[in-house]
């Protein structure tokens, strides 16, 4: 019944919840962009279809993506806020941004494109989604420039103890947020364009509206096999990175405890005695670690207890190594989560080339189905790495986490907050679940058609549609 455990569960559990539906969201908006350009370009009636029937899943997952942010929002004010007063003065500008630039953008122009089907012209209401995207990649923009600021603090002064910004600048050019932002986006088209290949490989294992869902398949694993891409060398550059800036995370990322030597080897598994601070049954690759640190096969990293020794004379006595057994492992299932993505992306590309997607590939169609769920965890193996890994800090080397917490708020009452929000995230969840898969039953034709029916003054746009 710790306050500060008890508040970090709660976050992580709300944050991991919420990251479930952002990424889709934004990929989302990304594919159906795509299609609905396509649409304007090629005047083919199939991919607006496909901008409607996709969209309509957007829809979905973009309205329970903004109740659980609703919900997390609380929790600064009630569980954290000596950390909301230190972080004040840095946080209120990106964040305000975010809420009344890029949101209201996102959100308004989502009205339009839902209603101007058939009202708008085809131009303006493909700008219209376009501007949604763009609004959803404004907004994860804003949110990871508060994030970076904790991940490694710059723009800022010290005063009467707390941080305030004094150039906006170098806040919205720290080398952290310039890795972390576009390694974020990607990974969200990733995670928006195995949504599609797995419900078009389900619905043509089941030989449904087959032509459609081919098309789908084709145009999002191309983006897949991109942006899967994409994510693995900017997450290269992104533990380069971290040696220089946050080298206990590194270090307890690989479980190193003593200095790697010179050439520094890659642990792929390992048994962690964090008691006595040594590991046990390693399985290593040689000269791995100097390629991932130094993209050259030479290079010593430095161990955790060397750093420990560093950063108890920087920053005084404590405990500065991180949770290690929940950092390492949680990269590896990053890692192998987006290995795998890599792979299924370049042999869906492969088959949609030689035109073999529906023929003889019943296995690989199965794997597709099961892989929806590969981006969600590699996001949310790669948060946790990212977060826990920073501890005890929650704003490196200025704040740790329990200074953050609220001094007043008892540990009965955020047990009692963490029981309420998971009860209603479970609900959130088992709705949403229902409406995916009631959307994805009835087909895109069916979809199109209820769109249509109800609405009075699109009785010729439907005619059109379906002939």
């Amino acid at each position: 019944m710790d306050v500060v455990m008890l508040s970090r569960i709660q976050f992580a559990a709300t944050t991991i919840f919420h990251f479930f539906f952002v990424p889709l969201s934004i990929g989302l908006a990304f594919l159906i962009a795509i299609m609905e350009t396509m649409y304007v370009v090629k005047g083919k009636e199939e991919y607006k279809n496909m901008a409607k029937f996709w969209g309509k899943l957007f829809l979905i997952n973009f309205a329970i993506g903004v109740v659980t942010g609703i919900l997390q929002e609380f929790q600064f004010g009630m569980n954290w806020s000596a950390y909301s007063r230190f972080v004040g003065d840095v946080f209120g500008a990106p964040l305000a941004v975010e809420a009344l630039l890029a949101f209201f953008l996102e959100s308004t122009f989502l009205g339009l494109w839902i209603f101007g089907w058939e009202r708008l012209s085809k131009k303006v209401h493909l700008l219209c989604i376009w501007l949604v995207s763009i609004g959803t990649v404004f907004s994860a923009f804003w949110i990871l420039v508060a994030n970076s600021f904790m991940q490694r603090p710059v723009g800022f002064t010290m005063n009467n103890g707390r941080a305030e910004m004094n150039d906006f600048l170098a806040l919205i050019t720290n080398g952290q947020l310039l890795l972390e932002f576009p390694h974020t986006i990607l990974a969200a088209f990733m995670t928006g364009a195995f949504l599609v290949t797995g419900v078009s490989a389900y619905k043509l294992l089941k030989k449904q509206d087959v032509q459609f869902f081919k098309k789908s398949f084709i145009i999002a694993i191309i983006i897949g096999m991109v942006s899967s891409i994409g994510v693995a060398l900017v997450g290269h550059q992104q533990a380069q990175y971290l040696v220089k800036t946050q080298p206990m995370k590194m270090a307890a990322t690989e479980a190193l405890w003593e200095n790697s030597g010179d050439p520094a080897a890659w642990t792929v598994t390992a048994f962690i005695d964090t008691k006595n601070q040594k590991n046990t049954g390693e399985f290593q690759i040689p000269y791995m670690l100097s390629f991932l640190s130094y993209s050259k096969f030479s290079g010593e990293v430095k161990g955790m207890k060397e750093l420990q020794a560093q950063y108890e004379q920087e920053y005084g006595p404590g405990n500065y190594i991180p949770p290690v057994r929940t950092t390492f492992w949680s990269f590896r299932v990053m890692v192998a989560s987006g290995s795998l993505l890599i792979l299924f992306s370049l042999y869906g590309v492969y088959l949609a080339a030689r035109k073999k997607l529906e023929n003889r590939n019943k296995w690989f169609m199965r794997l597709m189905v099961f892989s929806i769920a590969l981006p969600e965890i590699a996001n949310a193996s790669g948060w946790i790495m990212t977060e826990i890994g920073r501890q005890p800090w929650t704003v490196f080397g200025l704040m740790t986490t329990a200074d953050g917490v609220s001094p007043s708020v008892t540990a009965g009452q955020v047990l009692f907050s963490i029981i309420a929000f998971v009860s209603i995230y479970a609900i959130l969840a088992v709705v949403m679940v229902y409406l995916f898969i009631r959307v994805i039953k009835k087909g895109p034709f069916e979809v199109v058609k209820e769109e249509v029916s109800s609405d009075p003054f699109d009785k010729e746009g439907y005619r059109h549609a379906i002939s």
